[in-house]
């Protein structure tokens, strides 16, 4: 009987204090908004549709995972970026010093604004993600799963140093 008691003071208080969720969020009661404006694109090699694809990615994360409302200005957060870097690298060489493996990496830039809690904000933090494939590929060929895969990563990322603050 006492440890069922037990149990429910914690659940009751764990849940009473409105900051925990067990999504892994740490949003204040007070935050019931948030404005994710569509990234800039500021690479040098164009990909046309990074920008929109990462951009509603993390919008669909703040949906599954938090309760804010979505709103077009004056959210209570707002999450602004730039695609700062899309390179293509050599990861791994043969010992005939041939490329073996090429690396997508994409780099984003992040400004992260709490109106009322303005102590979590931060400005320009980067953000990088990367995968590899096979050099007998062609990067056009891989892309579209590359960028799915790198966009996972970076979305977790985001939305962990924003919201989940690990």
């Amino acid at each position: 009987m006492k440890k069922l008691a037990v149990i429910i003071l914690l659940a009751l208080g764990l849940s009473g204090c409105g900051i925990y969720s067990f999504t892994g969020t740490n949003i204040g009661p007070d935050v019931k908004t948030i404005c994710l404006p569509t990234f800039e694109y500021k690479a040098l090699r164009v990909n046309p549709s990074l920008a929109n694809d990462l951009s509603e990615a993390l919008r669909n994360q703040f949906r599954r995972m938090t309760r804010l409302e979505q709103v077009e200005l004056d959210g209570d957060l707002e999450i602004t970026g730039e695609i700062t870097g899309y390179d293509v690298s050599a990861s791994a060489v043969t010992a005939d010093e041939v490329a073996a493996q090429n690396r997508l990496t994409v780099s984003v830039k992040i400004d992260f604004t709490n109106v009322n809690h303005p102590e979590e904000s931060f400005s320009g933090k980067s953000f990088s993600a990367y995968a590899d494939y096979d050099s007998s590929q062609s990067l056009d060929a891989v892309e579209s799963s590359l960028c799915a895969e790198i966009i996972d990563k970076l979305i977790e990322d985001i939305f962990n140093a924003t919201v989940a603050q690990w």
